[in-house]
């Protein structure tokens, strides 16, 4: 298994990929199932290729399996904080021991990035999702609603504070 930062040679629509099937498996049930149907696999490519985000990917045996982006805070009442946007694996790599290793990979190279609080939103329905961000030391901190395919959604903030 490697794990490394995204580049511009990498294969954009194999990680878009990830994404895709990602968010059809971890949002089967929460997000509505019309606009899961409708991603199709190199639906983020160009986004990822163009994006200023730091991003970095999981290989395993040549083949890209997860990915994960980090930034500083989005979210302007964060102001001094990092943020990880995002943390996916090909579905059948779930439950395996990949995410933690992208996980301590996306907080350290935020601690790397000189911040040592984090934060993380989560779709309130994705129950694997905040169970891992438990288990991994984030907290609850607060929820606003986003609407993804027309259907309004709760999504809660986890924050941690690395040691």
């Amino acid at each position: 298994m490697e794990i490394r930062k995204v580049v511009k040679t990498d294969d954009f629509n194999a990680i878009s990929r990830i994404y895709a099937l990602s968010w059809k498996e971890a949002y089967k049930n929460i997000v509505p199932q019309q606009y899961l149907d409708d991603i199709s696999e190199n639906n983020w490519a160009d986004k990822l290729r163009n994006s200023s985000y730091d991003a970095y990917i999981i290989i395993e045996n040549g083949i890209y399996i997860g990915t994960s982006s980090i930034c500083a805070a989005r979210d302007k009442e964060m102001g001094g904080w990092g943020e990880i946007i995002s943390i996916y694996l090909l579905p059948e790599y779930f439950g395996k021991g990949y995410g933690k290793p992208l996980f301590d990979n996306s907080v350290n190279a935020l601690k790397n990035m000189g911040y040592d609080k984090i934060y993380v939103w989560v779709l309130e329905q994705n129950m694997r999702a905040r169970k891992f961000y438990e288990k991994n030391g984030f907290s609850l901190l607060d929820k606003k609603l986003i609407n993804i395919g027309g259907k309004d959604l709760p999504e809660v903030r986890y924050i941690y504070r690395a040691e």
